[in-house]
């Protein structure tokens, strides 16, 4: 699982006319936890109830989610390992190549993720969430009201 002084730094690519290499680093606040340990179908993943245990020192900026709410989760594709920018839609090829930007892959060029979650309880700093298609110590980098 990774570390509270863990870093995750992201060179971005493509760069092109006025824009200019940067490098940006993240700290995860959080890891999920849950019963996939290796990438499967997000529907089987959204299934289950995940948990993402929270960094004990942000414990109070979780001070007005409710249960039964919706959270948008923000998290790191961390066994993602390049990306095409047209791809078949789950890797099926009996389905026509789209551009990453209109799939929501992981192997992408900064390999981030979004999903709205329904939040079961806050427990201290663990969250209990449904809809969750991260799998188990996926770094979680940010929450938000969904």
């Amino acid at each position: 699982m990774p570390s509270q002084s863990d870093t995750i730094s992201v060179k971005r690519c493509g760069v092109k006319d006025n824009m200019t290499a940067t490098t940006v680093t993240y700290h995860p606040i959080g890891y999920i936890k849950n019963e996939f340990d290796q990438p499967a179908s997000p529907e089987r993943i959204r299934e289950v109830e995940s948990r993402i245990i929270l960094n004990p020192d942000l414990v109070e900026g979780l001070t007005g989610l409710e249960p039964g709410g919706q959270v948008m989760v923000v998290f790191y594709f961390h066994l993602s390992q390049g990306f095409d920018l047209l791809q078949h839609p789950r890797g099926d090829t009996n389905r026509p190549r789209r551009g990453v930007f209109a799939l929501r892959s992981p192997m992408r060029p900064n390999p981030i993720g979004v999903t709205v979650v329904d939040l079961i309880a806050v427990e201290g700093n663990v969250l209990r969430v449904h809809n969750l298609d991260a799998i188990n110590g996926t770094p979680v980098l940010d929450l938000k009201p969904a």
